[in-house]
């Protein structure tokens, strides 16, 4: 009796073991059968990236706006872009832009394989996780309210009730206005189809709409552009961007939060950052104002002579600007109390160097200035291109013997003296004497130079995104 039921309790076990398999080999059947659910969404896929790396070429969806990607002077650029850029160096791939036609567009356009990866300062958001794969975050942003600088009544989301927010459909921002409306039922959410962040800016800076919404690196980018516009109260809390791959491109994935951390830590990742959205917080509503004024009512009088003699001397006519306006505010008897005039603040024994026989004279001024800041550039020669440009102009501005005292001193502190990142630093060092005290030319004056290099570079941002506009 006893070896009877021992017998039948095996079988019986034997038997739901064997139901238990049975029905777990249906439902796997059925998935592995199903269009949504293919047999390799269960495998550890490698096979995006090995076909970035086997076909040599990285596809990268992004927009065409001032922050992910642009082109200047046919030189492709932007924040995202180089981002992008290092990482298909990294990988040692070409990389290939794909600019999406709409926002809503690049998730559907990942899925569809037309590229390998989404880099368009996109918010990691519950609801995009479900459909891709986002990397680590490389930057934090938080959304904030913009209204124009005389609109007093909208600071906080309190001040919502009964108005209108105007964004684009399919953003974050919308789904942060749509959470909004179960504490404010009477906001009102005004969608639009693909309208950029940046023309919802201006369209709150020409008064044409109340309040939009930004990201505050967005913002802050174009407060620039449009002085007349603020970040009034944040919607809710810090949020992170993201790249988007695949949802099962693991491997890529991972190859690109490699990336991020290795960046972070040789430091170029700062170098991009500084490139972009440096001095940001540095905002002057009037000098902006003026400088926007000035742009439209003095330059246009001397832009021709500008582009003509910056071409001559293959330079950016719009970087000469800059620098006049930081010089002169384009006045044409401007004279320093330091002995330096005209709209090129030129000296006389600079002027005399470059056969200048009248001073004030529009031509002759930008001509000898434009000569004078090419010798500097062609002098320091060993420097990179961008670093070669903000070291000619700091030394048009206190001279080319200090930025060599510089040098030397960036020399001795082991320090790289071809760096504009190492003579911002070292500059300043100049005013107390135990560092200039060895030096050749002795005591300056080392931090105008690096206030005039970063007004000029503001200065310089707003004239390019003018012309980027304008091409558009």
């Amino acid at each position: 009796m006893l070896f009877t039921t021992l017998y039948n309790i095996i079988m019986l076990n034997r038997f739901k073991r064997a139901v238990l398999c049975l029905i777990f080999g249906t439902v796997i059947l059925s998935l592995t059968s199903s269009c949504d659910f293919p047999m390799s969404v269960f495998k550890d896929n490698a096979g995006i990236l090995n076909q970035i790396l086997k076909k040599g070429e990285l596809t990268v969806i992004t927009r065409n706006n001032a922050h992910c990607y642009y082109s200047y002077r046919d030189q492709e650029m932007g924040f995202e872009y180089d981002l992008a850029k290092a990482f298909a160096d990294h990988l040692g791939v070409k990389l290939n832009i794909r600019i999406a036609e709409k926002w809503e567009g690049m998730i559907p356009d990942l899925m569809n394989k037309s590229g390998d990866l989404i880099a368009a300062s996109m918010t990691i958001t519950p609801s995009r996780s479900q459909k891709v794969l986002f990397s680590n975050s490389y930057m934090d942003i938080q959304q904030h309210l913009i209204v124009h600088r005389e609109n007093s009544t909208i600071r906080d989301l309190e001040d919502l009730s009964g108005q209108v927010v105007h964004t684009r459909r399919g953003t974050s921002y919308q789904e942060r206005l749509q959470a909004l409306k179960t504490q404010i039922p009477d906001l009102t959410i005004a969608l639009h189809e693909d309208v950029p962040t940046e023309e919802f800016i201006r369209q709150v800076a020409e008064k044409e709409i109340d309040i939009t919404v930004a990201d505050n690196n967005i913002a802050l980018l174009n407060r620039r552009y449009y002085p007349q516009t603020i970040m009034a109260g944040p919607l809710g809390d810090a949020e992170a961007l993201g790249w988007a791959v695949h949802p099962r491109a693991h491997q890529l994935v991972e190859k690109i939060n490699q990336f991020f951390k290795l960046i972070q830590s040789n430091g170029l990742y700062q170098e991009l950052r500084r490139q972009y959205y440096a001095e940001l917080e540095s905002f002057d509503y009037f000098d902006l104002k003026v400088y926007h004024r000035r742009l439209a009512t003095r330059l246009p009088k001397y832009q021709p002579i500008l582009m003509a003699a910056a071409r001559e001397y293959a330079f950016d006519w719009r970087l000469i600007a800059a620098q006049m306006y930081q010089e002169s505010h384009f006045r044409q008897y401007a004279r320093s109390h330091a002995g330096a005039y005209g709209l090129m603040q030129l000296t006389r024994r600079t002027a005399k160097s470059f056969g200048v026989t009248k001073l004030y004279d529009p031509e002759q001024n930008i001509y000898a200035g434009i000569q004078h800041l090419r010798r500097l550039y062609d002098y320091f020669d060993i420097a990179s291109e961008s670093d070669r440009m903000d070291i000619a102009m700091a030394a048009y501005n206190i001279g080319q013997g200090h930025v060599r005292d510089a040098q030397n001193l960036a020399i001795k502190l082991r320090m790289d003296p071809n760096k504009w990142s190492t003579l911002q630093k070292v500059l300043p060092l100049l005013r107390y004497r135990r560092y200039y005290k060895d030096t050749i030319y002795g005591y300056c004056r080392g931090t105008e130079p690096v206030t005039y290099i970063k007004q000029i570079k503001i200065y310089y941002d707003i004239l390019k995104r003018q012309a980027i506009d304008f091409e558009r």
